[in-house]
């Protein structure tokens, strides 16, 4: 609220400076947008199946050293919800030959921290630290994953720490949306349907679960180790083959298909007496290994991906209706959704929904002008060379690859085809993709008050 103010109270006094009849300015036109060069990685693989990226990069003298194991929620059954996550959890609290205060302090003396990440394809292990202590980095990352002692007197504060933050989540009105989302898109029998335990759940594991799904997880075929920054590469490579070469274990992850929902319905989260309503709703899309992704891309970022997005506009800055409505492709390996979420007032619920669709029709019947085009090109253009000028933005794009396949040369040539998508690529992809009648809507609010209004929208499968 205060930001909205600065900003109008800007605005008055900018427009109070104006000659009488004087014009504002336009905005300057989009620079030319730069393209992205990946720096040449050196790439070898352990005899045990452990792949490894080294990266020489930036001029500051820091290391990033991470390692990917294809092991998340994805891979836990209907009974072991966030297991994933209480097994992260342990891996840091000791390994045979260090406690977990030792693991911290040295990582803290090598300049750095640490840490542990789980996803829902991956579990991520390490840290940044100066750079003469990359070789020692990658050992203590090896010694947290391959010699985790997961002491059982840590167990009950960890699920303790879960309860809580399951407890949190359970009373945000946006993890309610992505929990019936997920549900209604993927069902519960899949993995990506389900997103949150039962507190039982929680309280239920033990060590000996936490042990079972590290061992049937973890092993170093389904590992990718990398190494990016500033770094001597011989020791580093000596260091990898002395840490891991002889690591064993689990085989490559599999992840049954998922067969998402992809028509209409309703789904409504009641929150009596709610002031606010979160709207979510979207549909599956092909995933990033599709010829027509990017395309789907720019058409994402030109509907609700960016603050400029026609669906921002209309419903943030001419209507009201809500302050940080977004829009966003979410892909996982062979699958991906898109979709619009925006917290609105009780009041203007099923009003922001028709706008949302409006601007949906609206894509689908006129193709966007060049000029509106060029700035979302330029926009993500600009974003895209922003996000991976770092180690770790690296690391991360360079796991995109290997996630859905892509070929090596995708990150060099992205710009150029984003710049390359067309007005006309862009209608055709809303027309094939962006389906108002294969959407799934879920809205968290005050039933009695948006029910009867939504009710147009589809029908109210409850907890089907």
């Amino acid at each position: 609220m205060r930001t909205s103010i600065v900003v109008a109270a800007v605005g008055l006094l900018l427009g109070a400076g104006l000659p009488a009849g004087a014009q504002r300015q336009s905005p300057p036109e989009p620079g030319t947008p730069k393209p992205f060069h990946v720096p040449t990685p050196q790439r070898f693989t352990l005899g045990n199946g452990l792949e490894v990226t080294l990266v020489d990069y930036g001029t500051i003298p820091k290391v990033q050293v991470a390692l990917v194991v294809d092991v998340g929620n994805a891979h836990e059954t209907a009974s072991q919800v966030w297991l994933a996550d209480v097994t992260g959890d342990l891996l840091v609290e000791g390994t045979k030959s260090r406690t977990a205060l030792e693991i911290s302090t040295a990582a803290a003396r090598m300049g750095g921290s640490l840490e542990v990440a789980v996803g829902a394809e991956t579990t991520q292990i390490g840290g940044a630290v100066l750079s003469e202590f990359a070789p020692e980095m990658v050992r203590l990352v090896a010694d947290v994953v391959r010699h985790p002692a997961f002491p059982e007197s840590e167990l009950p504060r960890i699920k303790n720490d879960r309860q809580r933050q399951l407890s949190i989540a359970r009373s945000q009105s946006q993890q309610l949306a992505t929990e019936r989302f997920r549900k209604a898109l993927y069902g519960e029998k899949h993995p990506f349907g389900r997103v949150f335990p039962s507190p039982e759940m929680i309280g239920g594991y033990s060590l000996q679960d936490v042990q079972a799904f590290y061992e049937a997880g973890f092993g170093p075929k389904r590992a990718r180790l990398y190494v990016v920054g500033r770094f001597d590469s011989d020791p580093v490579r000596a260091a990898v083959q002395e840490a891991f070469g002889e690591w064993s274990g689990a085989a490559p992850a599999r992840i049954p298909a998922p067969s998402p929902r992809a028509t209409r319905s309703l789904a409504i989260v009641d929150r009596p007496d709610a002031v606010q309503t979160t709207l979510m709703l979207g549909l599956p899309v092909p995933d990033p290994s599709s010829p027509d992704y990017v395309k789907l891309a720019v058409t994402n970022s030109l509907l609700g991906g960016f603050f400029s997005s026609r669906i921002t506009t209309n419903i943030r800055e001419d209507k009201g209706y809500t302050y940080s409505p977004f829009s966003q492709i979410s892909s996982r390996r062979g699958d991906a959704y898109w979709v619009q979420n925006a917290d609105v007032s009780t009041e203007v619920t099923a009003p922001a929904l028709k706008e949302i669709f409006f601007e949906i029709d609206r894509l689908r019947t006129e193709a966007p002008s060049k000029e509106e085009l060029a700035g979302v090109q330029s926009y993500m253009a600009g974003v895209f060379v922003l996000r991976n000028s770092s180690r770790t933005g690296i690391i991360n794009q360079l796991e995109f690859l290997v996630r859905h396949g892509l070929r090596d040369d995708y990150l060099e040539k992205y710009v150029d085809e984003v710049l390359a998508v067309t007005p006309a690529d862009v209608q055709e992809t809303a027309v094939k993709y962006i389906r108002p009648e294969g959407m799934t809507i879920v809205a968290v609010g005050d039933e009695k008050a948006i029910g009867p209004e939504l009710a147009a929208y589809g029908k109210d499968r409850g907890e089907e």
